[in-house]
């Protein structure tokens, strides 16, 4: 409880609302950040985007698709998402985002997506296809996709390989 705040309220300005942690996430639903990593296959003329989104409150992945930087790509995702329920969604400017989700769930900005940005960052050191100056690169999308699909699947999702 952040007491600063507590003690410039007044009583009338305070409102205490108790219920069970299960209840709260359902009555809220979920938020997430969602954000696109851009890495290549053989060259770099020939981008490949990683699509993913992340639980604002926990950091876990939720969904993620390989693709090209358009609205189709940002779609497949959002279809992945529907499960979810998720009411509030956390991103860049990035113009698919702003085309494709309704503005009173959408929140633009740098302060809400740290956590991905963070994955992103996790995601360059330990795997070396998404370092932008390297010498480790796929030669084809099928080996690509894979194998970042498959890191993601064991590290973030728990499968085994």
């Amino acid at each position: 409880m952040n007491q600063n705040v507590l003690q410039h309220l007044s009583p009338e300005q305070v409102e205490v609302e108790i219920c069970r942690a299960e209840e709260l996430a359902q009555r809220r639903g979920l938020t997430s950040e969602l954000d696109e990593m851009w890495s290549y296959v053989g060259k770099k003329a020939n981008p490949r985007w990683l699509w993913h989104a992340i639980d604002h409150a926990s950091g876990t992945v939720l969904a993620y698709v390989f693709g090209q930087r358009k609205d189709a790509v940002f779609l497949q995702l959002k279809a992945l998402l529907g499960p979810f329920g998720i009411r509030r969604f956390y991103t860049d400017g990035w113009g698919a985002y702003e085309r494709h989700i309704d503005p009173g769930q959408h929140h633009v900005g740098k302060e809400y997506t740290q956590k991905i940005e963070s994955k992103h960052i996790n995601l360059r050191t330990r795997i070396k296809r998404l370092v932008r100056r390297t010498i480790c690169f796929s030669k084809t999308t099928t080996m690509h996709d894979l194998v970042i699909g498959l890191f993601i699947n064991r590290y973030e999702f728990g499968q085994p390989i």
